[in-house]
């Protein structure tokens, strides 16, 4: 299988937060967790302009997860196409893994304890479909999924960036 990636054009960001909650419908995500989220830079004045940058903060499915290697329950694993998933039936909420994201993209459920990610909508993607917040929710059209050289290649020629 070939790996999944989704990659974000951080520069097209203007921060209106369809990804977030995109994905806090399509994953039911109780109240306080975040599988997605947007990060707030500004605003600051630049050259006598108010000037905001905006961050698309997920999970980045790791070629080698440190959340997978320290769970001492095995909820984690990583899928032949890259997709990493965190199986909230397995999971303690020992909050190791958390702890181990160098991208904090582990979240506790504030209700039930347990760890959860973006899990790159996996269900969707078994049905040929692709994650919510990547399906044409985006406003500024900034969130790619699919094959990561083909979307990266996409994004320098939107900007007219040459490699």
């Amino acid at each position: 299988m070939r790996p999944y990636a989704l990659i974000i054009d951080h520069e097209s960001c203007w921060g209106c937060k369809t990804c977030e909650v995109a994905c806090k419908q399509e994953n039911h995500a109780p109240s306080g967790m975040k599988l997605i989220w947007v990060q707030e830079d500004g605003p600051r004045m630049i050259d006598h302009r108010p000037d905001f940058h905006f961050r698309v903060e997920v999970c980045r499915h790791c070629e080698e997860p440190e959340c997978m290697m320290v769970c001492p329950e095995e909820a984690i694993h990583k899928r032949e196409d890259g997709i990493v998933v965190l199986n909230s039936e397995i999971c303690s909420g020992c909050g190791v893994c958390a702890e181990a994201c160098p991208y904090e993209a582990i979240s506790m459920d504030p209700q039930t304890g347990l760890a959860g990610k973006c899990n790159l909508c996996h269900h969707r993607v078994d049905q040929g479909l692709i994650p919510a917040c990547a399906d044409n929710v985006c406003l500024a059209h900034c969130i790619y999924f699919g094959d990561p050289e083909k979307n990266k290649a996409e994004i320098r020629e939107k900007h007219r960036i040459q490699p």
